[in-house]
C-alpha cells in the first residue's frame, strides 16, 4: 500500500532436498553468486564465513553511472531453520530479510520475507513502488530456477566425496560462476591468482608469464581446472594482442601440465578451457568433436592450446578440454555487446546472417564443467554447446522477441570491420555449426536447448 511506511514482500521456493542439505547451501560463501540474478553486475567485497549474527556480506553493483555499496548484517541464525538478515547500508530506507527453511516429507519449502522502506518518503511509494516490486518478482523467480537447478545438479554426484579443487582463471565470467556453484556444493575450492593471495581466501599465487609457480603448493588436489587466457573479443588484433592471446593459453597451460605431472600426488583430474574456434570457419558443414581442425588464427591457437596439456596426459592424468561456444550472460561476453543495440532496434542479423551460431547457457556451461569433472570416464575434447545452433538471423530474431525489439536491420560486414577490425569479423561473421555429441553421450542433460528460454532466463523476461 502507498500509504503505508513499510512495503512488503513474500516468496516460496520448493526444493527436493532435505532442510540441512538446504540450509548449507545457503551457509556457502557462494551462495551470494549464484543467487545473484544472472543480468545484474554485481562485485562482491567481502563475505564472512557464516551466517552467524553479526556476520557481514558486502557487494557494489551500477546504479546509473555510480556505484552502490550493499552492507548486509546477518541476525536471526537458527540453523538449520532460519537465519535474516538487515541492510546496514545500501539504497534502501530499510531492509529486513528473513529466510526460513521448513521441512516438507523429502522436500523443504525456503519462505523468504522482505519488509522493506523506500527512500524519499511518501515520494518514493507513489512512483517507486511498482517498480522495485517487478524488480524483486524477477529478482526471485531468477534466485527460485537457481537454487532449484544447482541443487540438483550437485544431488547427482552427492554419492561421490567432495573433491579439493584448484581453479585457474576464477576472476573470469565464467570462473566466477563456477568457483560459487563449486563452493556451493561442498568442494574445497582454491583459486590460483597471479596476484598477491589474499589470507584466509583459499589463494595459490603464480605468475605464467615468468613461468613461476610453487610446484609444491600443487599437492593433493583432486581436480585442477584451467579458464584462463587473454581475452579473444576484447580488442583488435593486432600483431602483439595475437601473439599475447596465444601465449597467455599455451604458456600457462603448458606451465601447469609440466607441473602436475612432476608431482608425487597427482590430481585425477586436468581440465582446460578451449573453444569451438578449433573448428574455423566452415559454413554448414555440422561439426562435432572427431572433426577436423580448420585453418587461421583461432584453429592454430586452439591446435596449440589443447597440445599444451599433453605432458599432463602423458603422465596419466585424466585430460580434458572443453571446447567451449558462445556463452550467453547478460553481464559480460558476446551477449552484453549484443545488448544495447538492440534495445534500440538495430539488433538485426550481421550480413546476410546466414552464419551458423553456436552458443550455450551460462548454466549449462557451469553444468557441463561439472558433468565432466565428477563423471570417471570422461576424456579428450567435449563440444560444450547446445545440441540446437542457430543461423545468426535467426538467434537475432529470439534476442528481439525476448526484449520486444525489432531485428530486421541488418548489420553491414564493413561496419563491423571499422569498428573492430578482423577481430570482430572473425567473431561474428564466421560459421560454426558445432554439435555436442561427446557430451550428450556421456548422459549429460541440458538446461537450455532453446536459444529464447536461455536468453528469456539470462535476461530475467519470462512470458508472463
Amino acid at each position: 500500500m502507498i500509504g503505508d511506511k513499510y512495503m512488503r514482500f513474500e516468496y516460496q521456493t520448493t526444493v527436493e532436498a532435505n532442510q540441512k542439505v538446504v540450509f548449507d547451501w545457503f551457509e556457502r560463501r557462494g551462495s551470494f553468486r549464484r543467487l545473484m540474478p544472472p543480468w545484474e553486475i554485481a562485485e562482491e567485497v567481502r563475505s564472512d564465513e557464516t551466517l552467524e549474527d553479526g556476520a557481514q556480506r558486502v557487494f557494489r553493483f551500477p546504479l546509473g553511472p555510480l556505484k552502490m555499496t550493499w552492507v548486509a548484517e546477518h541476525v536471526g541464525y537458527e540453523p538449520p531453520e532460519k537465519f535474516e538478515d538487515f541492510m546496514r547500508k545500501g539504497p534502501f530506507r530499510s531492509w529486513h530479510h528473513v529466510h526460513r527453511f521448513i521441512e516438507n516429507g523429502e522436500t523443504t519449502i525456503v519462505q523468504e520475507e522482505v519488509e522493506y522502506e523506500l527512500p524519499m518518503g511518501f515520494l518514493g511509494r507513489m512512483f517507486g513502488s511498482r517498480n522495485v516490486r517487478n524488480r524483486l518478482d524477477r529478482m526471485f523467480r531468477a534466485r527460485e530456477l537457481r537454487l532449484i537447478r544447482d541443487m540438483q545438479r550437485h544431488s547427482d554426484f552427492r554419492h561421490l566425496p567432495r573433491k579439493r579443487i584448484l581453479v585457474a582463471g576464477s576472476s573470469g565470467l565464467i570462473g566466477r560462476q563456477l568457483v560459487a556453484f563449486l563452493d556451493t556444493g561442498g568442494h574445497e575450492v582454491w583459486r590460483l591468482v597471479r596476484r598477491t593471495p589474499k589470507e584466509n581466501c583459499n589463494e595459490i599465487q603464480w605468475d605464467p608469464s615468468s613461468k613461476e609457480i610453487d610446484i609444491s603448493s600443487l599437492e593433493g588436489f583432486d581436480i585442477v581446472i584451467h579458464l584462463g587466457g587473454a581475452g579473444i573479443g576484447d580488442r583488435r588484433w593486432t600483431k602483439s594482442r595475437k601473439i599475447l592471446i596465444e601465449k597467455s593459453r599455451t604458456e600457462s597451460t603448458d606451465l601447469l601440465a609440466r607441473s602436475l605431472a612432476g608431482l608425487k600426488l597427482k590430481p585425477d583430474v586436468f581440465l582446460i578451457s578451449s573453444a569451438i574456434g578449433w573448428y574455423g570457419d566452415r559454413g554448414d558443414e555440422i561439426l562435432d568433436e572427431d572433426s577436423e581442425a580448420g585453418t587461421g588464427f583461432l584453429p592454430q591457437t586452439c591446435l596449440a592450446w589443447e597440445a599444451a596439456a599433453n605432458p599432463a596426459r602423458e603422465a596419466g592424468i585424466r585430460t580434458i578440454h572443453a571446447r567451449t561456444g558462445v556463452v550467453l550472460d547478460a553481464c559480460g561476453g558476446a551477449l552484453q555487446k549484443m545488448l544495447l543495440p538492440a534495445k534500440m532496434g538495430a539488433g538485426g542479423p550481421i550480413g546476410f546472417g546466414r552464419q551458423w551460431f553456436s552458443w550455450i547457457s551460462m548454466d549449462d556451461q557451469i553444468y557441463a564443467l561439472h558433468h565432466l569433472m565428477m563423471s570417471t570416464d570422461t576424456e579428450g575434447a567435449y563440444n560444450l554447446t547446445s545440441p540446437d545452433p542457430l543461423q545468426q538471423k535467426s538467434f537475432a530474431k529470439a534476442l528481439g522477441r525476448v526484449l520486444r525489439r525489432p531485428a530486421f536491420m541488418p548489420t553491414p560486414p564493413f561496419a563491423i570491420w571499422f569498428l573492430y577490425g578482423k577481430m570482430g569479423v572473425a567473431l561474428t561473421t564466421e560459421s560454426q555449426r558445432v554439435i555436442p555429441t561427446r557430451l550428450m553421450q556421456t548422459g549429460y542433460r541440458f538446461e537450455h536447448q532453446v536459444a529464447e528460454d536461455a536468453l528469456r532466463d539470462a535476461l530475467g523476461k519470462w512470458r508472463t
